[in-house]
């Protein structure tokens, strides 16, 4: 899977952001270290909206009823 993702520096610290994934942000000491936390952070952001998703598919009820006019 191949990802857009900003990055920065400030200060000492790199800096991620991937805006297709909102809210979806890390840091690293180093230029490697960041990219191993956009990996982890990507990871953890997609699994989370597939447990949304399944929750929001679980909780909606599907029912057949007849109504006559």
């Amino acid at each position: 899977m191949k990802v857009k993702v900003i990055i920065w520096q400030e200060d000492d610290v790199w800096c991620g952001s991937v805006p297709a994934l909102p809210g979806c942000h890390t840091w690293g000491e180093t230029y490697d270290h960041l990219i191993e936390m956009l990996k982890e952070a990507i990871e953890a952001w997609l699994d989370v909206a597939n447990e949304k998703a399944s929750l929001e598919k679980d909780s909606k009820l599907v029912k057949e009823v007849e109504i006559s006019v």
